[in-house]
């Protein structure tokens, strides 16, 4: 979530640190191309052969016999579902808040097994694989030859260690006429701003996929007693007293989100498919500028580290793994006839915000045809798939609010910078190009903002009779913005800025939406706290938008 200016901390953080000295040591030797990672062809042989890639250390093997304490601490997690594969995911780490994970610069041979009972007395697909030192001992198996719209069970051993079972699910095959998909929506999951308690609850929800829309991580500090959470049963280590800006940082990071048996449960009960915002790295960045204006290439080497540790710790497939400070996370799935998902990067390729990412009045900045939230190759990539698109419902997960969004009742109003409000010319290029496709169906997944809204899109924004196009929800926070509350303070001054906002929640939650071939149904669940844990789930509000007629009904 934006911050209120392109430098949003307190000067002394501004400060050089000693992991500068590492950063730009790093920066000497970047290439836009090749750094950290050792290349996208190596990566794809790696995973053909279950050989480190090209130029990787060659690491001795570990005897799996000698691991002593449960190295599946981060659980497991399934993510992408094909029609006939899905990407299967977990991290070998017995001391999770370690650099090395405990297990030293070693490869540990993994054995995996897919079935169709959680008994795997049914057992369809299994096989072996490598965890990688290089790849801070993450293991991810594309397991293919499955059947489509099908139920799987999974686990992985390694000496004489069991993980978790976790169930995931494939998608229907191509052209088929489904007539029914429920998925659900979650972002921003600061775990120094609550517990995981929307996790809990979504682990239990009969939905077929997650979308998780950003934020997944936070760079902040975390202090002793984890922030909000003020634990009084444990302690955690000083290390994640500080932001993340190395690769050890962000890998430990991720170690400590992990560890909530909450976030695991939701992994290992419905397949992922995960998309980046900006904290994943850092807050509001854009492409290679950070939010206090550091050297790029410095940024760019903080940034090949981040996203090497999102790849390392998400259920993605090789295709998605980083070259340096370059990754294709943007990409197309698809449930049978019924739905096409265009999965959004907002973060990699937009120009720097407009107005020093202050909020402002539209202006020539804003609407300058130049300046892009998507960058020209994923802006044409995202209207040619809607021109082939032969789906009911078109369906763009993404991360920042789409529809205009008033923050005051001025004339003009000021608009959000980091949103597409301050990429006006590059929203109205999708909106064009939507209508171009005839995509009559067209719904946004939002996260980012820390509440819950529901949007009319709007074909002039400015022009509340002008036809409505599209639909948008966002999906409010896990727990970034701790508890929250129902109404927030500006509930309604955007209200009445914003005829097209049909609903406001400023609780934590997440969205269960339903599609069939009549209807699309959204349910917002919340829960009434997160800084203390086991509140209970209700639905705050339902909106059904009808095929072939764009527009909220409230049920």
């Amino acid at each position: 979530m934006a911050l209120p200016g392109r430098t949003g901390r307190p000067a002394s953080a501004l400060a050089p640190t000693p992991y500068d000295a590492e950063l730009r040591t790093a920066a000497r030797h970047l290439s836009r191309r090749r750094f950290l990672t050792v290349g996208a062809a190596g990566a794809a042989l790696a995973f053909a052969t279950g050989l480190p890639a090209r130029g990787a250390f060659a690491a001795p093997r570990l005897d799996a016999a000698r691991i002593t304490e449960d190295p599946f601490t981060l659980g497991v997690a399934s993510g992408d579902p094909l029609p006939d594969s899905v990407l299967l995911w977990t991290r070998l780490a017995p001391a999770p808040f370690t650099p090395d994970g405990g297990l030293g610069q070693q490869q540990v041979e993994v054995a995996w097994e897919i079935a169709l009972d959680e008994s795997f007395t049914r057992a369809v697909r299994a096989g072996t694989a490598l965890a990688h030192p290089e790849y801070a001992h993450s293991v991810h198996v594309d397991v293919g030859g499955l059947d489509p719209a099908t139920t799987y069970h999974y686990r992985f051993r390694t000496g004489a260690w069991i993980s978790p079972t976790g169930r995931t699910r494939t998608a229907p095959a191509p052209g088929a006429g489904v007539t029914r998909l429920r998925l659900a929506a979650v972002a921003c999951q600061a775990y120094h701003d609550g517990y995981y308690t929307v996790h809990r609850h979504l682990a239990r929800e009969d939905v077929d996929v997650v979308f998780h829309l950003g934020d997944y991580l936070y760079e902040y500090a975390v202090d002793s007693a984890g922030g909000a959470r003020d634990y009084t049963d444990r302690v955690l280590p000083s290390v994640f007293n500080r932001e993340t800006t190395t690769l050890a940082d962000y890998r430990m990071r991720y170690a400590l989100y992990k560890s909530d048996p909450d976030l695991r449960a939701a992994h290992a009960a419905h397949p992922f498919v995960v998309t980046w915002d900006d904290h994943e790295t850092e807050n509001n960045y854009a492409a290679d500028h950070d939010e206090n204006g550091s050297d790029p290439a410095l940024f760019l080497a903080r940034r090949a580290a981040a996203y090497r540790a999102y790849w390392e710790n998400q259920p993605l497939r090789a295709g998605q793994l980083p070259d340096g400070p370059d990754a294709r996370l943007y990409r197309r799935l698809h449930w049978g006839t019924l739905a096409q998902f265009d999965v959004l990067d907002t973060r990699q390729y937009r120009s720097d915000q407009a107005y020093d990412d202050v909020p402002h009045a539209p202006g020539p900045e804003t609407d300058d045809p130049a300046r892009t939230l998507t960058g020209d190759a994923q802006e044409r990539w995202l209207l040619d798939g809607w021109a082939s698109s032969a789906a009911l419902w078109n369906v763009m997960p993404q991360q920042v609010c789409f529809s205009q969004r008033r923050l005051d009742l001025g004339d003009p109003a000021k608009l959000s910078m980091d949103a597409w409000d301050g990429y006006r010319a590059s929203r109205a290029r999708l909106v064009a190009g939507a209508k171009a496709a005839g995509v009559d169906n067209w719904l946004v997944l939002t996260g980012d903002v820390h509440v819950a809204y529901a949007f009319d899109v709007k074909d002039d924004f400015d022009d509340p009779a002008s036809a409505t196009v599209g639909t948008e929800f966002t999906c409010t926070s896990v727990a970034s913005g701790r508890d929250g509350t129902e109404r927030p303070a500006n509930w309604d001054t955007y209200m009445r800025a914003n005829p097209h906002l049909r609903f406001c929640d400023g609780r934590r939650g997440f969205l269960r939406l339903e599609l069939n071939r009549e209807n699309a149904r959204a349910d917002f669940r919340t829960v009434p706290a997160v800084t203390v844990p086991g509140a209970a789930v209700s639905t705050a509000a339902s909106f059904v938008t009808e095929a072939g007629a764009p527009g909220l009904t409230p049920v």
